[in-house]
């Protein structure tokens, strides 16, 4: 985090060391006002509850609920919360020229080892006055929570500092899985993964079920932490999901890892391997 009174780095030195562009620290995201603020946690939790909703069927499931809206604000909405309906449909939307979509490898692929598969997405956090963007880097076989990082911004530098501290912590994967979102697509993201050694498989567009373990750790991280609280700030937030996350790796018993929680797995599977 960036201490602006910091007695001896400059704020300018503190974002050369964190890799953080300054424009990104010292941007003031325009406010929603709190009327869109309730819309879009109600549009979030609905989501989660329902992700085969399109614009079309959210309007009028909020119309339902009372909710004066049409659906353009509801397209809206959704947008900036980065949600689509999930159902088959073809690929019709060219990816930027210059950010090259790689292929899903994981289809029938065995996935039996940690370190095998990573995984890695990005989610909406409401905090008081506004919201932020949670990134999180977890292993596919055994749900650990390898790196997180919390942004007010949705540019690629936050995600990219979260698979470094995964990376400086627990070496490199075979694979790194994410969605088609430019974020992920960048150079600033591909690269250093590619020159890593790393094989990098992308969902299919509109098929964020690919990324299956990453949506479930969203519905998991969302009902017992972020709807439960009303953070006061991003600093707040922080610290809540700091404390959130070393629970779910460390003491959360995980239904499909023998009730275990991620973290003791994800040890004894590399200590077994070392031996």
């Amino acid at each position: 985090m960036i201490e602006p009174k910091h007695p001896k780095l400059s704020v300018s030195r503190q974002c050369k060391l964190l890799e953080l562009p300054r424009a990104s620290y010292y941007r003031q995201p325009k406010p929603e006002n709190d009327e869109n603020l309730e819309l879009m946690r109600v549009i979030d939790e609905t989501y989660l509850a329902h992700p085969f909703f399109g614009s079309r069927q959210m309007r009028d499931w909020l119309r339902l609920q009372g909710y004066r809206i049409n659906r353009k604000r509801v397209q809206r909405l959704m947008r900036q919360l980065g949600l689509e309906a999930i159902y088959r449909k073809p690929n019709t939307s060219a990816p930027h020229p210059e950010h090259r979509v790689y292929p899903y490898l994981l289809k029938k692929l065995v996935i039996d080892r940690p370190n095998q598969v990573w995984a890695s997405d990005i989610t909406y956090v409401p905090i008081q006055g506004g919201f932020a963007y949670l990134c999180a880097v977890i292993d596919w076989h055994t749900r650990r929570v390898l790196a997180w990082e919390l942004s007010n911004t949705l540019d690629a530098t936050f995600c990219v500092q979260a698979v470094r501290r995964a990376i400086a912590e627990f070496g490199t994967p075979e694979i790194f899985n994410t969605d088609q979102g430019c974020q992920f697509t960048s150079a600033e993201f591909t690269q250093p993964l590619l020159a890593a050694g790393v094989k990098l498989s992308m969902d299919g567009k509109g098929r964020c079920l690919d990324n299956v373990f990453v949506e479930r750790l969203w519905r998991t991280v969302k009902y017992e932490e972020i709807y439960l609280k009303s953070y006061t700030s991003l600093i707040d937030a922080h610290a809540a999901l700091a404390e959130y996350f070393e629970f779910y790796n460390e003491r959360r018993p995980h239904s499909q890892l023998g009730r275990r929680p991620p973290a003791h797995v994800y040890r004894d599977l590399i200590q077994r391997k070392a031996a």
